[in-house]
């Protein structure tokens, strides 16, 4: 179970990630700050549910959680420009 920034509407940099304590239970991990607060305003209702679910299981389905930085991917201008050709030739034609 994953609250995902587009669920969330947040461009985080950072998850809180609650690992499974065995193989049988799912993982989850939610966006947060650098400190590992959760805006859980940001959250949808499912997502603020699951989250809490998270916290209550801690030591018994989930291990204490752990902030995460995201990698930042990016996009080199090289990668778009063809995507913005292809654009173009579907507008004239």
């Amino acid at each position: 179970m994953q609250a995902t920034p587009t669920d969330t509407g947040l461009q985080a940099g950072y998850e809180l990630r609650f690992r499974a304590l065995s193989a049988g239970i799912q993982s989850c991990s939610f966006p947060c700050d650098a400190d590992g607060h959760v805006d859980l305003d940001a959250l949808s209702e499912r997502s603020r549910n699951a989250y809490f679910f998270a916290r209550i299981v801690i030591g018994h389905e989930l291990a204490t959680p752990e902030v995460h930085r995201l990698p930042t991917v990016l996009t080199s201008p090289a990668s778009a420009a063809p995507s913005e050709r292809n654009t173009r030739a579907a507008v004239t034609t």
